[in-house]
């Protein structure tokens, strides 16, 4: 059974796919890449994949829906979630947001015919735009689903006061919220805590959002969940290394990956955290496997080691 972003536990991330961030064409090399690496999420129980119009300049939709017109039924057992919102400088214009009514039309339709489908199950709105009228984007997105071109809709990297707004125009339920957590960016989780400490000046989560996106059963989805490798391969400061080694520990002890220990601790979160994963390495993928399979296997105790070792300080 496929599961909905709503219910996941684990997404795929695809703007690894389709070659380099240029306008170089993408070649049949990077088609078997991302072939390989949709195998690889679908082996690990991933049916949820995560897509933005601007990923590869594009070329990321466009591998995707090459994959699917390949794969026969491949469609009906997938949930396809794209972003709209970003501009990227090219050269001559600065990159910019635009969240303009007809900008999110247009590109949605662009993300259809790249995708190769004729629906999008989940359409984020990948920035704020300071400029975006919110009944302008309501009415956008109500004439989206109106049409049935997209049946779901979230936003990514926005904080609770922008999506009051935009919900107070729409007569549908804003499904996720997408912002950057890991066990190396706790500014999500610190922010509660730190209140009336001097540190909290130094935090600039927005208060408030998790706690909304939970009263308003928002999905919350983690991006650069596995934290650009530093627990894994990569570390950078002696905390890395001393936290990478507890992560190994860990992973050992209960017969799975440190990947997994990475995102078992994003899932022990009670806002029911859903982990994006964006690795194009088909091994590095499956190591993720028992995140999308097994329930979190932390402790209490666990879990906060973790922080502790990561944040590198005593909490306050």
């Amino acid at each position: 059974m496929t599961a909905s972003s709503e219910t996941a536990r684990l997404l795929y991330g695809c703007m690894g796919l389709g070659g380099d961030w240029d306008d170089t064409p993408y070649g049949s090399a990077d088609v078997e890449r991302a072939e390989a690496a949709i195998e690889a999420a679908l082996d690990s129980g991933i049916t949820v994949f995560d897509h933005a119009d601007i990923y590869r300049q594009g070329k990321a939709e466009a591998v995707f829906g090459e994959v699917l017109g390949r794969a026969r039924g491949l469609r009906e057992k997938i949930v396809i979630q794209t972003k709209c919102g970003i501009r990227l400088g090219d050269g001559v214009r600065p990159g910019i947001y635009d969240l303009r009514g007809e900008t999110i039309l247009r590109r949605v339709r662009e993300s259809l015919e790249r995708l190769r489908t004729d629906f999008i199950d989940v359409l984020l709105l990948h920035r704020p735009d300071p400029l975006a009228d919110p009944r302008e984007v309501a009415a956008a997105l109500t004439s989206l689903h109106r049409q049935g071109l997209v049946r779901r809709f979230g936003v990514s990297n926005m904080g609770a006061p922008a999506i009051r707004e935009l919900r107070d125009h729409l007569d549908f339920p804003l499904v996720a919220n997408q912002l950057e957590m890991s066990l190396a960016r706790r500014d999500w989780l610190e922010g509660g805590v730190l209140v009336n400490t001097a540190a909290a000046a130094d935090n600039g989560f927005p208060l408030g959002t998790l706690e909304y996106c939970r009263q308003n059963d928002m999905r919350l989805q983690a991006w650069g969940a596995l934290a650009q490798g530093r627990y894994t391969g990569r570390p950078r400061t002696p905390d890395d290394e001393r936290t990478a080694h507890l992560i190994t520990t860990l992973a050992e002890a209960k017969n799975t990956t440190p990947e997994t220990i990475l995102l078992w601790w994003l899932q022990r979160h009670p806002a029911r955290v859903a982990p994006v994963i964006g690795s194009t390495r088909p091994a590095r993928i499956r190591a993720c496997a028992d995140a999308a399979g097994r329930e979190p296997d932390l402790s209490h105790e666990e879990w906060y080691d973790l922080w502790l070792s990561a944040r590198g300080a005593p909490l306050p």
